[in-house]
C-alpha cells in the first residue's frame, strides 16, 4: 500500500492532542478515526476529508478538491484534497479543522 507517509505523520502531529484517535488501513492508504468515525485519510497523495454535505459543496469551489466517487457514486461529505490545496501550512490546517468540525454530527459506521 503506497500512500505519502509524511502526509501521515504530519496528520497525526495534527491530531496528537485528541484523546480518541485510531489509525486503519484503508483507501489505498490510512485513515485516522476520531470518536470511532472516519474523519481524514491519506489516500496516495491526498487527503480525503469528511467535512460534510454543506461545507463540501463550498470546498468544490476550491482548485484541488474533488467530491469522492465509489463504485460510480458520489459519496457525501467527503473531498479528495490534491497537495496542491494543502501546501502551505494554514491551508493544511483549514483541512483538518474542517474535518474535526465535522466529526461530532457525523454517523459512526456500524458494526460489523
Amino acid at each position: 500500500m503506497a500512500y505519502n507517509t509524511k502526509l501521515a505523520d504530519k496528520i497525526r502531529e495534527a491530531l496528537m492532542h485528541l484523546p480518541d484517535v485510531e489509525e486503519k488501513e484503508m483507501f489505498r492508504g490510512v485513515c485516522f478515526m476520531v470518536n470511532g468515525k472516519m474523519c481524514v485519510c491519506v489516500s496516495g497523495d491526498e487527503m480525503l476529508c469528511r467535512i460534510g454535505a454543506e461545507a463540501m459543496q463550498t470546498a468544490l469551489d476550491e482548485n484541488g478538491v474533488r467530491q469522492m466517487v465509489m463504485s460510480g457514486r458520489s459519496a457525501k461529505d467527503f473531498v479528495y484534497v490534491t497537495e496542491d490545496a494543502f501546501h502551505k501550512q494554514k491551508d493544511f490546517d483549514h483541512w483538518i479543522k474542517l474535518a474535526l468540525d465535522f466529526n461530532p454530527m457525523a454517523k459512526a459506521s456500524k458494526k460489523k
